[in-house]
Parts: structure tokens; sequence; C-alpha cells
């Protein structure tokens, strides 16, 4: 929502811009062409807030219990393409791409997302290694597969939420060659790298993060490293640079097996052909 809209929104209710400009932490969420902008009280006070415990929290890497909405409930019966997205903005320029199918699900059998609310009076404590907690919005998963779910879909300090088209049709420049077979494994490693680096980098100037660099111009990493490496690399990045308030996390198995670290890799080795030219937009 544009700073015009929220000034005006201000100056509707009388609390002029004081008011505005101290206004507590909200998140915007966009489904269709429809934009909300809820504040932390507001969603602290839905009927459907509830205290959820988190027993395996990928942020914090323990047990945690939050003050949390369903984030289904957020789309209620919207209608968006079985193929859409969720996409997650974050203050540091992550961008995690959720499907749908995962979003609007409330099988406690399977996992269950829900929107965790930071408290003002129950402040949350910092991140590990970080002078930041996760809030004041953060997305946690519960449910009996909710260690099934990836890091990468573990997004905090959220402040946008918005239904996308799937990454694949809205940016062309991620696909490989539409004459690939459907079961090629380099097409898995395509869908993996949607989920699992997309969030941070982009890829021939595609995907909406900006935390790290783009994978693919002017460079791929298979361009300067030796597959054993980038392999390692990937695994445990402890000489990457760290990016404005967000370090490369490592990737243990239990969130990215060394066959699914090969099939990135091979997407990448065949992305390294496929360089689109042009300055970022």
């Amino acid at each position: 929502m544009s700073k015009r809209v929220l000034l005006a929104l201000a100056l509707l209710v009388g609390g002029g811009v004081e008011s505005c400009v101290a206004a507590q932490p909200a998140i915007e969420v966009t489904i269709g062409s429809k934009t909300l902008l809820l504040t932390r009280g507001a969603l602290l006070a839905r009927s459907d807030a509830a205290e959820i415990r988190v027993p395996r929290d990928v942020a914090y890497g323990t047990s945690t219990t939050y003050r949390a909405i369903p984030l289904a409930a957020l789309l209620d019966d919207a209608v968006i393409p079985a193929d859409g997205v969720f996409e997650t903005r974050a203050t540091d320029g992550f961008a995690a791409q959720l499907p749908m199918d995962l979003v609007r699900n409330r099988d406690p059998t399977k996992a269950v997302a829900w929107l965790a609310v930071e408290d003002e009076a129950r402040p949350w404590p910092k991140l590990p290694g970080k002078q930041v907690s996760a809030g004041p919005f953060y997305l946690v998963w519960i449910g009996k597969e909710a260690a099934s779910v990836r890091s990468e879909q573990w997004p905090y300090q959220i402040t946008q939420l918005v239904t996308q088209p799937s990454p694949s049709a809205r940016w062309p420049a991620l696909a490989v060659d539409p004459a690939l077979p459907a079961t090629d494994p380099i097409r898995a490693g395509q869908t993996l790298f949607i989920t699992q680096c997309l969030a941070c980098h982009r890829l021939n100037h595609a995907g909406s993060a900006n935390s790290g660099p783009d994978l693919n111009i002017p460079m791929n990493p298979v361009e300067y490293f030796q597959p054993a490496a980038l392999r390692r690399y990937i695994r445990n990045p402890t000489s990457v640079r760290d990016w404005p308030g967000r370090t490369m996390p490592a990737f243990p198995p239990e969130q990215l097996s060394d066959h699914e670290i090969d099939l990135i890799v091979a997407y990448l080795r065949i992305m390294a052909k496929r360089k689109v030219g042009g300055a970022a937009p």
C-alpha cells in the first residue's frame, strides 16, 4: 500500500499524519486485486487467534509458543489458481514462494501454516546469532507433517503476503528447455531451486528476492566452483559473506539431501547455458 493511501486512511480516522507515522506494526495482505493492511493489534484480537506450540521451530531451533492466526483463514474463499503461490516478503529481501495447497491446508494430520504475531507485551527473543527477533510476523508450521516443510518456507520478519501466479509462469526465464520430458530430473532441480534458492536469490533477473546475488547473471556458481566444492558450499556455506540482515543458511541433510543438492546443481549447470541478457529491472 502506498504512503499516499496510508496518509489518507490516517486522516479519515482523525489521527492525522502523526498517528500514521506512529502506527503499530502491520502486514500488507494482497489477495488478487484486494489489499488489506492488518495491524498487530487487529490480528491478535481476531476470534481465530490461538496459542500454538511449535515443537521444532526452524528459526529458533527449539520448541516455542506463539499467539497466531491460521494462514488459510486470511484467504477465506478467495479463488486462487491451484498452481498459484502465496509470496511472503520480508524486511531483509527474503521472498518465499509458498504453494497454495500447503497454505490452504487445515488438516492437522499434515502441515498447517500459522501466522505468528509478536505481542508487544511479550516480545520474542532475538534469533540465534542475530540482533533481531523473528517478529513482528513469522510464518510457522504445526501438524504431524510440519517437519517436512522446508526451512525456506518458515519466513520471518514478514511485511507482505501476496497471492501470485506460479513462479514458472510468472518468470519464464527460470524455465529449462521446454523439450525436456516432464520426468527429467532437471525439472525436479528447477522445483527445488524455486523452493530453496529463489527465496534469497534471483536467476536471470527473475524472482522477487534481493538478499543474495543473482545466480546466473553475470556468472553462475558452476562457472567458478568445481562440482564437489559447490556441493560442499551449499551444504555448509561457512565462507559465504553476510548479506544485510540474513546469513546464507547451511542446509542439513534433513532439509536438503545429497540427491536434492545434486538436482539443484544439475539445474544450475543447465541454466548457465540459458543466460538472459539485458540489465536487471
